[in-house]
């Protein structure tokens, strides 16, 4: 296991991706890697309940771009996120994981694996220290991190008003262009996907 490391703001390997975006953290944990800012770099979100047909678009959509060498970012949420994230590792790319809690904390419990892999390819970065439990509150504020990394913003699955409705606000915040999968006129899951769209 990689050990854990803190990066403030004011040093030279702070991503500099997040050094001018609202709210910048004043520093941040790491273990493992931190992504390469001389390669592209895609934040793939969505529903945590997710249907077949976005489990189905996470895992081409991950593994697609990390064959192609793109980094994967995401929250390493149960659903979209850790889906997306096991593909692009399976891939044998990188995928990098932005936590709402400390890095010493494994949330949810079916991610152990992914948590586990993700710190021989890639990373898992938090702003919270040692020990922070998984609050609701953490998680809608880690969001701009996962924006603030990325060159593109695609969301899989999401309903009308979600956590992933959060990051996409955060991303035109940061002026960061967003993709989203269209779904089915009916389908609850995809409204807020076809609503971006439209």
């Amino acid at each position: 296991m990689a050990d854990e490391r803190y990066i403030a703001r004011f040093e030279d390997d702070f991503p500099a991706r997040l050094r001018f975006i609202p709210g910048c953290p004043s520093g941040i944990y790491v273990k493992g890697e931190l992504p390469d800012p001389e390669r592209k770099t895609v934040a793939i979100v969505g529903s945590r309940a997710c249907s077949h047909y976005g489990y189905s678009m996470a895992e081409y959509f991950a593994s697609h771009l990390a064959s192609a060498g793109v980094q994967i970012v995401s929250g390493m949420a149960r659903g979209i996120d850790g889906i997306a994230q096991r593909a692009a590792i399976d891939a044998g790319g990188v995928s990098y994981g932005v936590l709402g809690f400390g890095l010493d904390v494994v949330y949810p419990k079916e991610n152990e694996e992914i948590y586990k892999m993700i710190q021989g390819h890639g990373g898992l970065i938090s702003e919270h220290p040692l020990g922070t439990a998984p609050l609701g509150k953490n998680f809608a504020s880690r969001n701009r991190i996962i924006s603030g990394l990325c060159d593109i913003l695609l969301v899989i699955e999401a309903r009308l008003k979600s956590g992933t409705s959060i990051t996409v606000n955060d991303a035109l915040e940061q002026g960061r262009d967003i993709f989203a999968v269209p779904g089915r006129l009916t389908d609850g899951l995809s409204a807020g996907c076809n609503k971006m769209i439209s």
